[in-house]
């Protein structure tokens, strides 16, 4: 802390001690709700001067102080609460010498409470005029600059509150993301999807191939992980009886931070019996156009210089095509292992040399594809080998009946056609046990209990992931995860 910064600090609280000595409260809690200046300027801000003068009415306001200019006996500040800023004129001769005189010891970043009509000031601004105003919350530490604002990224997302106060437009991009929330569930509720909650704390690992977060459970004596994905409790969801069924809330991936990942994360996962993946995709340009119009009035988003088209249908290509059309690979060496491995390495990608083939076209695919589909597009036909829950195509079981679903660049959803054959799900289990060898942070185990489930049978049904925070990108412009999460993730802070 800067020797200027404790000196604001000491006389913040300086002038919150002299407050208190002519008996002042510092943080009461006897206000009544007060009105909103959203409110307030939408009813009475086409009305002219004339007009106001007929509104016979005392308005009582409580917001921030965000600005504030002093001329001698009188100044103008401008209040912000939840809805919308507001500008307030107090004057010693409306007020009184000794309410204008407690005024002065208040600062920017203080929230007031404030009495008066309504008029208009000689350059057009709807205002207030102060007949009575009163502390609500003294803020002993100073907001940050106005002019520089607060624009270092770390800042901002460490110290969230401050950048909810500075920029309106954060305020803004988290209530569209709870309105797309919103809107989720009430797609999924409306088409008779049941919402669901199923545990975040599992005692095996399972639904996805990730590293998970371990933790102990005391009085049973068990290890048990966080979720990484609720998708085998809810497709025990499926074989009970439910047919639609749907989960809203947090994974947990004790994986890399980036622009696109948080170790903790928002997804949707939704399944529906007597479905195919093929209906999925129907459903997903459905409630993706849906949130598009909503969000921006029409079916075009534009998201970091792309305008996104939501208009279905979207593009569809099975993943072999999309490496051959747009990673420009060689369909024959689609099936040489060593010309793959050299490709990768090539472009710098980690490969151990004992991948299934699957395995390496995925790592081609997110190397040489994946950001060029910009537009919504389908990737299907996921080799089975990298899809073990995944039900096999009938016509070509190399593959299964599987797809993702690439936006702006990047994987938004993934879904298939569930297997709910128990011989074939137990066979893949333990295949990819052996694959997974000694690894002591996830144990090599065989969800037995899962298979149990599907042996006394699972409807046929397809399910689907979305990533909540992703989507929530998309439609709001934003270039980082942690531009839509409140408090993302970040290393601890470095103390000077």
């Amino acid at each position: 802390m800067s020797s200027e910064e404790s000196q604001v600090l000491r006389q913040r609280r300086q002038k919150a001690e002299e407050l208190e000595k002519q008996g002042i409260r510092l943080f009461p809690n006897d206000i009544p709700r007060p009105e909103r200046a959203g409110a307030l300027k939408e009813i009475y801000g086409p009305y002219d001067e004339e007009a106001l003068d007929k509104v016979k009415h005392t308005f009582t306001l409580a917001g921030r102080i965000m600005s504030l200019r002093r001329f001698g006996k009188a100044a103008f500040f401008h209040i912000e609460d939840p809805s919308g800023k507001i500008q307030v004129h107090i004057g010693r001769d409306q007020i009184g010498k000794e309410k204008y005189t407690l005024f002065k010891k208040f600062d920017i970043g203080d929230i007031v409470e404030v009495s008066g009509p309504l008029f208009r000031t000689r350059t057009g601004e709807l205002t207030v005029e102060a007949q009575d105003i009163r502390l609500v919350t003294k803020s002993f530490r100073p907001l940050p600059e106005k002019y520089h604002g607060l624009k270092d990224k770390e800042i901002r997302q460490r110290r969230r509150y401050l950048d909810l106060i500075m920029n309106p437009h954060v305020r803004e991009r988290f209530r569209v993301r709870s309105r797309i929330i919103a809107m989720l569930r009430q797609y999924f509720t409306s088409n008779g999807f049941l919402e669901v909650e199923t545990p975040m704390m599992q005692p095996i690992v399972g639904g996805a191939t990730a590293r998970p977060f371990k933790t102990h459970h005391n009085a049973l004596n068990v290890d048990l992980f966080m979720r990484i994905a609720p998708e085998l409790y809810l497709k025990r969801l499926l074989v009970g009886g439910y047919d639609r069924v749907f989960e809203l809330n947090r994974n947990f991936r004790n994986e890399g931070i980036d622009l696109q990942h948080n170790p903790e994360f928002t997804m949707l996962e939704f399944y529906e019996a007597y479905a195919t993946y093929e209906d999925l995709m129907v459903r997903t340009e459905e409630l993706f156009y849906q949130i598009a119009r909503d969000v921006s009035g029409g079916s075009v988003v534009k998201y970091q210089g792309h305008e996104i088209d939501y208009s279905p249908p979207w593009k569809k290509m099975t993943l072999e095509e999309s490496l051959v059309q747009v990673g420009g690979v060689a369909s024959q060496d689609l099936r040489d292992r060593d010309k793959l491995v050299a490709m990768l390495k090539e472009l710098g990608a980690p490969v151990k040399g004992r991948e299934v083939l699957g395995k390496l076209w995925t790592k081609l695919f997110d190397l040489l594809v994946e950001p060029k589909l910009i537009q919504p597009t389908f990737i299907v036909q996921y080799p089975t080998d990298v899809s073990p829950l995944a039900r096999r195509n009938e016509e070509n079981p190399d593959v299964t009946d599987r797809f993702e679903l690439f936006i702006a660049g990047r994987e938004i959803a993934n879904a298939f056609s569930e297997l709910n054959d128990p011989r074939d799900q137990l066979a893949r289990f333990e295949e990819q046990v052996a694959k997974r060898g000694d690894d002591e942070e996830i144990p090599p185990v065989v969800d037995y209990d899962y298979v149990m489930a599907l042996e006394h049978g699972m409807p046929p049904a397809a399910g689907e992931g979305i990533g909540v925070d992703r989507m929530v990108m998309l439609f709001t412009d934003a270039p980082s995860i942690r531009d839509v999460i409140l408090f993302p993730q970040l290393r601890p802070e470095r103390k000077s």
